[in-house]
């Protein structure tokens, strides 16, 4: 990682939420340190994420806060969040893609970190409602690699996402082989969910196009809820993850196909 005292606002701020996550609450002082900045820095990065509902102030630190169901963090933002569980699930399910298969990836940041695993999977066709997948791909073919990519088109949200009417009919026409699918939150009588009724939508059509679905989340996403439903843990053929939590693993794995536990702390299929 880089140096913390250089790192970008938007970064910094997306390091103490997931320390935030990972632990239920931080102080202060230790943050000063971690990130090589101000006491004064380190609370208005507090006073900000407090703000927007993502934590919640207390005496020399801060605890997690319930998050807004219809809020819709940036690309960027999302990026810097459990970046190695990320690029360990993408790793993993890369082993799913057989060359010359059509395949489907919705917008979201381990369905990029995805894309950038398979940029060297012979005779790929890519259909992405994602201009920054579609980017890596374009990216690669400068280099050799010449996958077939289709960008849906649509109107573009926060997050990267292409949704909406253009997006949906072009999804629509299309059959895929299989379709790789993030979420913004995942639970099990929540199912899968998105701040963003357009995505959502346009999710739907993606797994009413695709013979095989299979879903990207790290452990965090259990901790969130976005303002609609999507999907129902039933409709997942494969469930690639970092770990699952432990009073709800026996009843994940009733619910879907298959669960793949990326190498990590816990490793292996269940």
């Amino acid at each position: 990682m880089a140096d913390p005292g250089s790192l970008l606002a938007h970064q910094r701020r997306a390091l103490i939420l997931e320390e935030v996550r990972r632990r239920g609450g931080v102080r202060v002082n230790e943050l000063t340190r971690t990130l090589n900045v101000s006491d004064m820095t380190v609370r208005r990065d507090l006073d900000i994420l407090a703000r927007e509902g993502w934590l919640r102030k207390v005496h020399g630190g801060a605890v997690l806060g319930e998050e807004p169901s219809s809020h819709e963090p940036g690309f960027e933002t999302k990026a810097e969040w459990e970046t190695a569980a990320k690029n360990a699930i993408a790793r993993a399910a890369a082993a799913l893609v057989a060359p010359g298969s059509a395949i489907a990836l919705s917008a979201g940041t381990t369905t990029h970190a995805l894309a950038r695993e398979l940029t060297e999977v012979p005779d790929l066709t890519v259909v992405t409602n994602s201009i920054r997948t579609a980017g890596v791909f374009e990216a690669a073919g400068r280099t050799g690699s010449t996958p077939t990519v289709i960008l849906t088109g649509g109107i573009r949200t926060p997050s990267d996402a292409l949704v909406g009417p253009i997006a949906d009919q072009a999804i629509r026409s299309l059959h895929v082989d299989v379709l790789f699918l993030g979420c913004h939150g995942l639970g099990l009588t929540t199912g899968l969910t998105t701040p963003n009724l357009a995505e959502a939508e346009t999710n739907r059509t993606f797994l009413g196009s695709a013979r095989r679905t299979v879903l990207l989340a790290d452990q965090t996403k259990w901790s969130s809820v976005g303002l609609t439903t999507f999907a129902t843990l039933d409709q997942i053929d494969v469930l690639v993850t970092d770990n699952l939590p432990k009073d709800e693993a026996a009843a994940v794995t009733e619910r879907v196909g298959d669960v793949l536990l990326a190498p990590g702390p816990a490793e292996g299929t269940l």
